[in-house]
């Protein structure tokens, strides 16, 4: 990829708008746009100015009113010369503009260029590069709250004392090495483990943030179960806050699977009610129970509905048994028909709630459990720079086994030009969190999932 090149693309969301915009990177970025403007105020770093768009060629017919943004080297998001032309949202107008641009020598940018060169050219590392990913796919205010931080550097942070603890035992080591004639102190092995193992801690603790962070990025799917009648699509329709679901008095109306995503506490949760689980009476409905249990074994949670006015059956008891070791919560649906004393607690599940999807009862402290269930015990959601991204867990991971091998090296006393080779295998994958050795390989898969003009 030639960074010397002039890209252009169009910047926002393909379809019809009040705006578009067109945005010109490189250094003929000046020399390109201006020849198809006219404009009431020469070009001036950081400032709107309004003008026309007009054709290039002799008669300067005019196209379109445009605002143009200048922003000049280094002050961009690139870092080039970059030159933004906001046009009324047309395609075909954007489309033009793309083209006269292309004419004068500018080239097509490929998904996620501008930002490419954003980390090439040193202005952001890869997990703040990675971060716009995650800001532009972001589903919940709490998830774009995530993402900027990230992109404020929140990650990178977190990492560079860990990489800067064991750069200083790497050179510390080398220094012995090298300069042992000199009579350069050599570490002596209970020191080296207790530097080994400052590394090994914190990064112990940002694998751990994992878990919650998975979820923040992705979101997870929470099953609705129980047997017929037992009030499921009503819970359903209360936590979308819609009728979504059909509701009828009449047991086994819910045939099929119906889901629906929804935020709860910023997470997007993607709900899913079932049909009720039984005998079947009918092949639908067998079709319908089957697919029930196929949603039970994929969902991340399920919420086990009860009824609570009326005994335990044969069949709650069987489902209960059967999400034994799943994460789970069971709920007691219509408790505003509650008999007194009836409802008992459910051996071996700690989360129990009273509910009554009719009045809204108990769906506040149903909506905490969920998300108490979905944050664990990490404490991660109050962490800045916790993991939410698959590639930075696997080299946070990578780098474990590498400080393990290390200190399993020290313990059987191998020299320290073996054991170098360890740390430095401890280091590599840190880097490439970051984006300090990377591949063409890692950037381009990296970038590819990006929209083009971002």
């Amino acid at each position: 990829m030639n960074l010397d090149d002039t890209i252009v693309a169009i910047a926002t969301p393909p379809g019809r708008g009040g705006i578009g915009v067109v945005r010109l990177a490189g250094p003929q970025a000046r020399a390109i746009a201006l020849p198809m403007l006219r404009l009431k105020h020469e070009l001036e770093p950081a400032r709107a100015i309004f003008g026309e768009l007009v054709e290039p060629s002799g008669n300067s017919t005019r196209i379109d009113e445009v605002v143009v943004t200048y922003f000049a080297k280094p002050h961009s998001y690139t870092t080039d010369d970059i030159v933004e032309i906001a046009a009324h949202g047309s395609p075909v107008v954007l489309r033009h503009i793309v083209e006269l641009c292309v004419a004068a020598g500018a080239r097509l940018a490929e998904p996620g260029e501008f930002t490419m060169r954003a980390f090439l050219n040193g202005r952001i590392d890869l997990t703040q590069a990675e971060a716009v990913r995650d800001l532009i796919d972001s589903q919940t205010l709490y998830q774009a709250k995530i993402a900027a931080q990230q992109l404020e550097g929140a990650l990178s942070r977190r990492l560079q004392p860990v990489k800067q603890k064991l750069v200083e035992l790497i050179a510390v080591l080398e220094a012995g090495i090298d300069f042992a004639e000199d009579d350069v102190s050599v570490l002596p092995n209970p020191a080296i483990l207790e530097r080994i193992a400052a590394v090994r801690e914190p990064l112990e603790q940002l694998a751990a943030t994992f878990a919650y962070g998975k979820i923040v990025h992705q979101g997870l799917t929470l099953a609705i179960v129980g047997r017929p009648n037992v009030g499921k699509s009503s819970l359903f329709n209360r936590l979308v806050e819609r009728e979504r679901a059909i509701v009828t008095a009449t047991p086994g109306t819910t045939r099929d699977l119906v889901s629906e995503t929804v935020a709860i506490g910023g997470i997007p949760i993607q709900l899913v009610d079932t049909a009720g689980i039984r005998q079947a009476l009918d092949e639908a409905e067998s079709i319908g129970i089957r697919k029930s249990m196929e949603a039970l074994a994929d969902a991340d949670l399920v919420l086990i509905v009860l009824d609570a006015s009326q005994a335990r059956t044969a069949e709650d008891d069987e489902l209960l048994r059967h999400t034994e070791g799943r994460p789970a919560i069971v709920i007691g649906n219509k408790c505003d028909l509650e008999v007194s004393g009836q409802w008992s607690v459910v051996s071996g599940q700690s989360s129990m709630i009273r509910a009554s999807a009719l009045t809204g009862e108990g769906i506040t402290e149903l909506r905490a459990e969920i998300l108490r269930h979905i944050g664990g015990e990490t404490g991660a959601q109050a962490e800045a720079g916790f993991l939410t991204n698959v590639r930075h867990q696997a080299l946070v991971q990578d780098s474990l086994v590498a400080l393990d091998a290390a200190t399993a090296a020290v313990m059987a006393k191998v020299p320290h030009e073996m054991l170098l080779l360890d740390l430095y295998n401890a280091l590599r994958p840190l880097d490439a969190i970051t984006g300090a050795t990377t591949t063409d390989d890692i950037l381009n898969l990296i970038f590819s999932t990006f929209c083009i003009g971002k």
